[in-house]
């Protein structure tokens, strides 16, 4: 017997917990008798003092068998227990079972110290088997490959000391089940039932002379229940314990451990156990990354483990690329190794599920691999037609009876990423792919309609879960989109994070759309400059000027090409580069485009439409920028009054021209006026887009701005504040917005005589807009002027 196999018959003969079994054989094993507790608590990925009261523990429980342990100092009692140990393994002390010999067929496990990540799974285990008082049956449950057997094997071989009856285990699918206990009967008990009597009989022969004490019967592989174990099963009788392997869920009625797969660390310990350490250090990101390619199944990292054993050359880093590229078809995982017990590969294990499933179930299980591997939306309870909605309830209770998908809430469900790969595999070999794969992109490419380019709160809500099977589209499926839907869920993804001010989340999918419309549609296409637009959009908003202004002309005159100077296509790219000019202080060039954008939106419009109180708005802020305040305040109450009547008072829309109306009251001493349209529409907008969100910010700091103004610098000040960290938190420390923000505040302190908090918070200002915007930029400008007038008074 080698020496790890005696130290786990010694922990299970002296009653360790998992915990202590693991301290126990890892303190004792010969290699590392030289190392400190404290590496060794690490290696078991525990913190040093539980390691110590772990090891306490087991001196206590080894000193019923060797008293001298009782009485010695911590370090002596460690020598004291591997001398005795020693003595024992070599020196012909050490005995199987003292009292008499446990009857077991267990087949091989792995050394104890490779089986890893399950010591709360091995302790249910055996609390669940323990407290019955009648026939305790329990079921080990899982997907193919997460170790159910395994776990059977350990659990058997750390509490063979507790089953005096024999552990007697049984392949549900090898020869009839009856046959392999009567086999187990004769073999071990020499109990033989006349040949003549029918196999029940001869059953109930063995139980009623079984050997005394607790009995564990072990059902490895159950497919089916009703035939495979209840025939089988021992008489009532608190001391026979059943514990079954299974891919199947069953009801409620059966007590079931579900097996799920391993936690990161534990994932990694088990690769380390496989493969030597120093090669994993030298690659510790790629080896995580495997891991969580492999989404932590044990049998993938087994047999990885081993194949990169055998190949010590290969660096982790090209076997991960081999892996995304050949997925389950690689070698490396492919196929089980001759010396493990495990006789499938990972797609043939899952085979052997698939196998089990109706054409139904199996459509089901392809249908979903095409979404990415996030939260799956599937709410059965939507479709209408209640025929197809039983249909589906019964291709998803299929899948989940198997462990092939993952319920996470109602109408939610996940895919394992090996298991969809093996979908996928299964889907792509099909006769209908293609035409499973443009009903799926079909179908995302409808929810990426309903994104709009100014989402509320609850919209940003219900399409967060779409969001990321969207992007599965854009990334993976883009070739089943027709030209006609091409840009969409570019267009979708970038307006959801860009309207949340996650610009750095939406400006790689806008630049995609740009590519790909150009690539498949070439140069001379409507949504190519609508492209154009998007992402001269968000550079606008990110302060970007110079970037966003060619981007603006370039589909300003493509647009006009394709469309002839009366569409309001047009119109549209008019107003989005007078929007830049205004931006920049570029007045003069801004006010004649506003203008024309307006003339072609009322001719070819009407009076009543939504574009119309855009061109409204836009000019009357450059009228405001340029004081010409009754101009202004004509324009901001038209567009005020017809967004009322569009939209209805509750939309984002309405609240920013209530803001707008109200800085206008502002700009011209109306205080009375402007508060309670600032209030309005600060109200409305966290109602519509929640406390997070940047124009909430910056109605804060408008809001603030007034109070300054008026002298309640007590009531400015907290706004201010909230407005600052909030503009950081979304954009970045380096953004115009947050610039005005921090002039604003640093203009209160100063107002209050708080130059010494004023004067960083001026230069912090200055630096960004001078980065951002320019040394020239009216912003930067107002910025300088009010930083100068701040050094001219007095500070300390």
């Amino acid at each position: 017997m080698q020496w790890a196999d005696f130290l786990a018959n010694e922990a299970a003969t002296h009653s360790l917990s998992p915990e202590q079994t693991a301290a126990f054989v890892e303190r004792l094993k010969t290699e590392n008798s030289g190392k400190s507790e404290a590496k060794l608590a690490s290696e078991l990925n525990i913190g040093a003092a539980a390691f110590k009261k772990r090891m306490t523990e087991v001196y206590d429980k080894f000193a019923q068998s060797y008293p001298e342990l009782a009485n010695s100092e911590s370090r002596g009692k460690l020598e004291k227990l591997r001398a005795c140990l020693t003595a024992k393994y070599n020196g012909g002390q050490y005995t199987q079972p003292t009292i008499k010999e446990i009857h077991q067929n267990i087949p091989p496990a792995v050394p104890f110290e490779k089986f890893v990540g399950r010591e709360t799974e091995l302790q249910n285990l055996h609390s669940s088997l323990q407290t019955s008082q009648q026939v305790a049956i329990v079921a080990v449950a899982g997907m193919g490959g997460v170790g159910k057997t395994e776990l059977a094997t350990q659990y058997t071989k750390q509490h063979l000391q507790k089953y005096q009856g024999g552990v007697c285990w049984l392949s549900a699918q090898g020869i009839d089940v009856g046959i392999q206990i009567l086999r187990f009967a004769q073999l071990k008990f020499k109990l033989i039932a006349p040949d003549d009597w029918e196999l029940a009989d001869r059953l109930r022969y063995c139980w009623q002379n079984w050997q005394q004490g607790e009995v564990l019967l072990v059902f490895d592989d159950v497919t089916d229940y009703k035939t495979q174990v209840q025939p089988y099963l021992p008489p009532e009788s608190p001391r026979f314990k059943v514990l079954l392997t299974t891919r199947l869920g069953f009801d409620r009625t059966l007590p079931q451990l579900s097996l799920g797969v391993l936690k990161p660390l534990a994932a990694m310990k088990l690769l380390k156990s496989l493969v030597d350490r120093e090669r994993l250090k030298s690659e510790p990101w790629v080896a995580r990354e495997i891991c969580k390619f492999l989404g932590y199944l044990p049998l993938a990292l087994e047999l990885v483990g081993r194949y990169l054993d055998t190949m010590p050359d290969l660096s982790l880093e090209t076997l991960r690329k081999r892996l995304e590229k050949k997925r389950l078809e690689h070698e490396a995982i492919a196929k089980a190794k001759p010396l493990m017990r495990y006789e499938y590969g990972v797609a043939e294990a899952f085979a052997l599920s698939w196998e089990q499933l109706d054409e139904k179930a199996q459509g089901l299980g392809c249908w979903l691999s095409l979404y990415a591997l996030a939260d799956i939306p599937f709410p059965v309870k939507a479709i209408e037609d209640d025929d197809e909605q039983e249909f589906w309830e019964k291709a998803i209770a299929d899948l989940r009876k198997l462990h092939l998908i993952q319920w996470q809430s109602k109408g939610i469900y996940r895919l394992h990423p090996l298991i969809r790969q093996f979908f996928q595999m299964k889907l792509d070999k099909s006769s209908n792919a293609d035409e499973v794969k443009t009903a799926f992109v079909a179908q995302m490419v409808e929810l990426a309609r309903t994104i709009s380019q100014q989402p509320n709160r609850e919209d940003i809500l219900n399409l967060t879960l779409a969001i990321p099977h969207i992007a599965e589209v854009a990334t993976h499926l883009s070739e089943y989109l027709s030209d006609e839907d091409l840009i969409r869920p570019f267009t979708g993804l970038g307006w959801f994070y860009q309207d949340q001010g996650l610009y750095q989340q939406a400006e790689p999918w806008l630049r995609q759309g740009v590519k790909i419309t150009e690539n498949r549609l070439g140069l001379e296409h409507p949504d190519v400059a609508t492209s154009l637009n998007n992402l001269a959009a968000l550079h606008k908003s990110t302060g970007r000027y110079s970037e966003a202004e060619p981007l603006y002309k370039q589909a300003l005159e493509l647009t006009k090409r394709l469309l002839g100077d009366d569409h309001p296509i047009v119109a549209t790219s008019l107003n989005n580069l007078a929007e830049l000019y205004r931006y920049t202080a570029r007045y003069s060039e801004a006010e004649p485009l506003y203008l024309q954008a307006l003339e072609l939106r009322q001719r070819l419009l009407g009076d009543n439409h939504l574009d119309l109180t855009n061109s409204l708005n836009n000019l009357a802020l450059l009228y405001g920028s340029t004081k010409r305040y009754s101009e202004a305040e004509l324009l901001f109450q038209q567009a005020l009054k017809l967004k009322k009547h569009l939209l209805g008072d509750n939309h984002p829309d309405v609240a920013i021209n209530l803001n707008n109306l109200a800085a206008l009251y502002k700009s011209t001493g109306r205080y009375t006026e402007a508060e309670p349209l600032f209030q309005q529409a600060l109200a409305l907008k966290k109602r519509l887009l929640g406390d997070n969100h940047p124009d909430v910010a910056a109605n804060l700091d408008n809001l603030a701005t007034l109070y300054q103004s008026t002298g309640r610098y007590s009531e400015a000040e907290p706004l201010h504040l909230q407005a600052l960290v909030l503009r950081k938190r979304l954009l970045g420390d380096n953004h115009p917005d947050v610039a005005t923000s921090l002039n604003n505040l640093a203009g209160l302190y100063c107002y209050t005589g708080r130059f010494s908090e004023g004067k960083p918070l001026f230069e912090q200002a200055l630096a960004i807009c001078e980065g951002t915007l320019g040394v020239g930029h009216p912003d930067t400008i107002m910025v300088r002027g009010n930083y100068a007038r701040f050094l001219k008074e007095p500070y300390p």
